[in-house]
């Protein structure tokens, strides 16, 4: 449908803007940003004024997408055409995508008063773009055709020009409505270690409730016989979350999320599955086929590796959302490790996850964006600022990093083996690793509740199994020379690593890794802020210090670094990029850190050792010992 006629009555206009969206009440959550760095971690979507939306409907605006039906041969993400005409151009022309193509504004939920305008617009569009992103002449000749990518979001799609610029809102015009062939299908699964070693999860999403659907996986050993593991399913709702745009104009219906456990996994052994649901009439909807390798046996002897990063958000393939001034990283970080997919066995994103602060249908676009390798190898996340943080919800900053969000997305869209997620700390298994995952959103101070978990799980390592122990946190608790941190004197989080070092000294820590900093740094072998070692590249003998690493640059916003140079630093890149380890056997392990634009090492060293070394004794790194014969 295209709208037309400026003299419409007030009826049909409310009519025509149930095609797009409902009311925000703007607040301080609506420019969510990060101290960290000096930078802002703005969201692109909260840019958009919705709430100031005016009619400005011309006759002979127009705007049309096409093809009208999506997914016809099972596709998940399609580019879709968009053709407009404006007969009153202008650069701040711009074009946003909503979706549902129309509901009802009688459901906008109002965080404080609402406005004294008519009709109200609810929601934000899930991406936009500028009239002229790709027509130079746009502004002369009234004319454009943008291209979209979309993906399988459960509700079908309308496409809105607006004059004004993103501050000052003027609908135009409204297109037709186009929609995927199975909105509700079984879209992008992701993997994560079960809480033992030979569990596997499978989470994915789909626009089926329980009782339209039972959602189960397929699986087994690859060419043998399959079976079915029943799955089961959440939801959340809008007044779940803890205030806005979450809460309001960044609220999106986010379906139905099921979790299956594939049980009593053979080590090392390659298993496919595909997701499913059995519908009422007893036919059935299928997901894709993948593959997995089970993990190792604990200790087990063998060639296994780590990805770890942080920060690394969601970016638009097509160009939408200003992409190449938000995360320019996130896309090349991602395609690194699809391309690279084969040469690592499980994947650690420390936090930050999405930066949808609060805009719920940036979600599916993460999970859409990581599926060639969520779907594959485990991804195994941390919580982050801008995942949980939310005055007066028990988080320990009082900040609105998680745009109201208060951990809820994290917590649900994806599995982590804690024990209760919304504590997010958790430890796992892969064959000579031992992982340790903090929560640095929670109190982690000694006498805490987390701190006593961590420590349990520091404890719990066998070093002459698993010889390589690594402690993760979002928030750096350790050592950063982030220019911040610097101004504040401490380089660390305030209160960061004054309870954990001892810890981290007593079960002697390999490497500890942070994000919320956006570069990336290598500190020296470290402890009570002294180097313990002279070397760079390569560590031998007893573990008398703790390697701390930054590695928040994989998509966000970069950070910069303090002028003061610090003695424990020895690599810093202003630069996005990852952190790959590689254990040959109990004795050897290769760290290399990657950039995001070319995937090649540009940081590096190794550790040799023997478990004696593990087992000696060093400055707080011992229990109190006497003659007694």
């Amino acid at each position: 449908m295209v709208v037309k006629n400026s003299a419409m009555t007030i009826d049909f206009l409310v009519a025509v803007l149930l095609l797009a969206v409902g009311v925000l009440e703007l607040g301080p959550a609506s420019a969510i940003h990060s101290v960290i760095g000096g930078a802002i971690g703005e969201q692109p979507l909260s840019k958009i004024a919705i709430h100031k939306v005016t009619l400005a409907l011309n006759e002979s605006a127009s705007i049309k997408a096409y093809p009208l039906l999506l997914g016809l041969k099972g596709e998940d993400i399609q580019w879709v055409d968009v053709d407009l005409e404006h007969p009153e151009p202008s650069d701040n022309d711009w074009v946003g995508i909503f979706s549902p193509a129309k509901f009802n504004s009688s459901t906008c939920h109002y965080e404080n008063d609402p406005k004294e305008q008519t009709p109200y617009i609810c929601s934000a569009p899930i991406k936009y773009k500028y009239a002229n992103h790709s027509n130079a002449d746009y502004t002369k000749t009234g004319k454009a055709s943008l291209k979209f990518q979309l993906i399988n979001q459960r509700a079908d799609f309308s496409f809105a020009l607006f004059s004004g610029g993103l501050s000052d809102p003027k609908l135009v015009a409204v297109s037709n409505h186009i929609s995927f062939a199975n909105p509700k299908a079984p879209l992008y699964p992701r993997l994560a270690q079960g809480k033992a070693w030979n569990e596997m999860t499978v989470t994915w999403t789909s626009g089926y409730n329980i009782d339209e659907a039972v959602p189960f996986v397929e699986w087994g050993l690859k060419g043998h016989r399959q079976r079915r593991s029943p799955a089961g399913t959440l939801t959340f709702h809008q007044n779940s979350m803890c205030g806005s745009p979450a809460r309001t104009v960044g609220w999106r219906d986010p379906g139905f999320i099921h979790t299956s456990f594939l049980k009593d996994l053979w080590p090392n052994f390659m298993y496919t599955y595909k997701t499913g649901h059995l519908l009422a009439n007893g036919s059935y909807v299928w997901g894709k086929i993948y593959a997995f390798k089970s993990s190792p046996y604990p200790g087990q002897d063998s060639l296994q590796r780590v990805i770890i990063f942080g920060d690394m958000g969601k970016a638009e393939r097509d160009g939408s959302n200003e992409y190449s001034d938000y995360q320019p990283g996130s896309l090349n970080t991602t395609d690194q490790l699809i391309k690279d997919l084969k040469n690592f066995d499980i994947v650690f994103h420390i936090g930050d996850i999405t930066y949808a602060n609060g805009y719920i249908s940036q979600w599916d676009q993460f999970t859409s964006q990581v599926e060639p390798i969520a779907s594959t190898v485990p991804y195994m996340i941390a919580s982050g600022n801008h995942e949980r943080d939310w005055p007066g919800t028990g988080s320990f900053y009082d900040v609105m990093d998680s745009g109201g969000e208060c951990g809820v997305l994290a917590e649900t869209m994806f599995y982590v083996p804690a024990e209760n997620r919304a504590k997010f700390w958790y430890s796992t298994d892969y064959g000579m690793f031992h992982f340790c995952i903090a929560d640095t959103e929670h109190d982690w101070r000694e006498g805490s509740e987390q701190y006593m978990f961590l420590e349990k799980c520091l404890a719990s390592a066998d070093r002459q199994k698993q010889p390589w122990l690594i402690f993760a946190g979002h928030r750096v608790l350790g050592y950063s020379s982030d220019k911040w941190y610097g101004s504040e004197g401490s380089f660390e989080e305030p209160m960061g690593r004054e309870s954990l070092q001892r810890l981290w000294q007593k079960y002697k820590v390999d490497i500890a890794f942070w994000g919320h900093v956006h570069n990336y740094e290598r500190t020296c072998p470290i402890y009570q802020n002294q180097c313990v070692n002279s070397e760079k590249s390569h560590y031998s003998g007893i573990v008398n210090g703790t390697i701390h690493v930054v590695v928040g640059g994989a998509g966000s916003h970069l950070s910069a670094f303090s002028e003061v140079n610090t003695t424990w630093s020895l690599y810093k890149d202003f630069d996005f990029g990852f952190v790959k380890l590689t254990a040959f056997n109990h004795s050897s392990l290769l760290y290399e850190y990657k950039k995001s634009s070319d995937g090649k090492v540009y940081d590096s060293f190794t550790i040799s050792r023997d478990y004696r070394d593990v087992l000696a004794c060093v400055h707080d790194g011992c229990e109190a010992t006497t003659l007694a014969s």
